[in-house]
């Protein structure tokens, strides 16, 4: 059946306007104008962040709808294809943010608005550990683009979480795949969006 929902969710400190948000949101407009495309600005808290996704996705038809995140976005992508039994693409997935975000406790600024500031707080990183999915029930769903170039998360550790996934590992690149474009077709292919 084709794909006639769509959820972005981007990363930390990131927003609806990343370069791969926009550009895919543009794509999505020109070539697939039936399609419902939902970008929202997710709150620092991972348990609001996750009631936020539910509620905007809850009258979604599962077998109809797809949901792409990145880093941060891509756990709780992850997490929604894991409950939901959609389709998923995760461009270089947070694999443990749990861990990794421990870090980042504290105030943090904005990465596309330096002005506009939040704070990460502790009891975020239990909200996170909440949300933890397992091994994934259909892997088949799941498309992963991982860049070997990530200077922020390890490839190995990515393409070990989406074992059985089509998984599309580039040589290069980074971290916020500056190199978008020459993926986002295969992201659309995998998506098989409604006219």
């Amino acid at each position: 059946m084709p794909t006639t929902h769509i959820l972005y969710l981007h990363g930390f400190r990131s927003s609806p306007q990343s370069a791969k948000s926009r550009m895919m949101a543009a794509r999505v407009a020109a070539e697939h104008p039936s399609v419902t495309w939902w970008c929202p600005q997710l709150p620092p808290s991972p348990a609001a962040a996750a009631a936020l996704i539910e509620r905007g996705t809850a009258d979604w038809p599962a077998d109809r709808m797809a949901v792409v995140g990145s880093s941060l976005g891509g756990f709780y992508a992850t997490w929604l294809a894991q409950r939901r039994g959609c389709r998923a693409v995760v461009l270089n997935p947070a694999v443990d943010p749990a861990r990794d975000l421990t870090a980042h406790i504290g105030e943090q600024t904005a990465w596309h608005d330096p002005q506009a500031r939040f704070f990460f707080r502790p009891e975020y990183i239990d909200e996170l550990r909440a949300l933890e999915s397992g091994p994934l029930h259909h892997p088949e769903r799941f498309l992963a683009v991982i860049a070997k170039g990530d200077e922020l998360l390890d490839w190995r550790e990515m393409c070990g979480r989406y074992t059985g996934a089509t998984i599309r590992l580039l040589e290069g690149s980074d971290h916020a795949l500056s190199d978008f474009d020459q993926h986002i077709g295969a992201v659309l292919d995998f998506l098989e969006l409604a006219g």
